[in-house]
């Protein structure tokens, strides 16, 4: 844990602009708050029914017939907590106020949901939105004193097109890893964070728990993102075969490009990592 933590930290000074800042970074390294965070947008799918149903034909596209639709969702979370030395867990705050800021535009309350984490989906507000190219930061208050994360520049959506070939959806067999190019980044840039989630889908178009993710969820996880954060970076991407485990089942493949950010404020600790990004959605139907 302590290599790691060293390792994380020495990555985020590098590729923090606050690295100049001696006196912030110090700041940072010694203080004892950290925040986590994601905000990731999923667009609306249309699935073809029949191919969850199991036949080979289905059409797909709002002016088709045979689609069933899931809606697009935008999600906040946040873990907010304190650490009481250098190999420390970090233990949960309860009771803070967390908000989620667009650029100037006033913030998004994000709820208690207990162990010092605090979450929100635009399912329950419509004031939580995702805009590519936006600077979002990541507020906690306690007793008075503010804690800020920021991330800069929120992606575009990443397409791939290994997720639309002319039948529609992806023909694989069960058990079979699943692999796709990303394309290359702009000129002058680093490629996005790439993260994966595999969902199955019923026939009646419920979604059932995720057989396969990456997206980090814990504060080590998060920890060790900062640490080899190159990891995610790579151009071919590979799901394992344990993420198709059943046959003539319907998958959703959702691919989130991710930007990283990191603490702000100098009372925060220099660990903390806070993600936005949207997602690209591919349908992988098996034999």
């Amino acid at each position: 844990m302590k290599r790691l933590l060293l390792s994380a930290l020495a990555t985020v000074s590098l590729l923090s602009p606050l690295a100049c800042d001696l006196e912030k970074t110090t700041n940072q390294l010694t203080a004892d708050h950290v925040i986590v965070g994601t905000l990731l947008a999923t667009p609306q799918v249309d699935v073809s029914a029949s191919a969850m149903a199991g036949y080979d034909a289905g059409t797909f596209g709002p002016d088709g017939g045979d689609v069933v639709s899931f809606p697009g969702q935008t999600a906040a979370f946040v873990f907010f907590g304190t650490k009481s030395g250098e190999n420390a867990q970090p233990q949960g705050v309860s009771g803070a106020k967390v908000t989620l800021n667009a650029g100037s535009a006033a913030g998004v309350t994000l709820n208690s949901q207990g162990g010092g984490s605090y979450g929100v989906t635009s399912d329950s507000t419509d004031d939580l939105t995702y805009a590519s190219g936006a600077t979002y930061s990541f507020f906690a208050e306690q007793n008075g004193t503010k804690y800020e994360a920021r991330v800069e520049d929120a992606p575009t959506k990443e397409a791939i097109p290994a997720f639309h070939p002319a039948e529609g959806f992806v023909r694989i067999n069960a058990n079979t890893a699943f692999a796709f190019d990303r394309p290359a980044p702009p000129a002058n840039q680093d490629r996005t964070l790439g993260f994966v989630t595999v969902v199955p889908l019923g026939s009646n178009g419920e979604k059932g728990q995720a057989t396969y993710s990456n997206v980090p969820t814990s504060p080590v996880e998060f920890l060790q993102l900062a640490a080899t954060p190159a990891l995610f970076r790579e151009a071919r991407v590979t799901i394992p075969a344990t993420a198709f485990p059943n046959p003539k089942q319907t998958y959703l493949v959702i691919f989130q490009a991710v930007r990283m950010g990191g603490p702000e404020s100098d009372n925060l600790f220099l660990g903390s990592v806070v993600l936005a990004g949207t997602a690209e959605v591919g349908i992988v139907r098996t034999n």
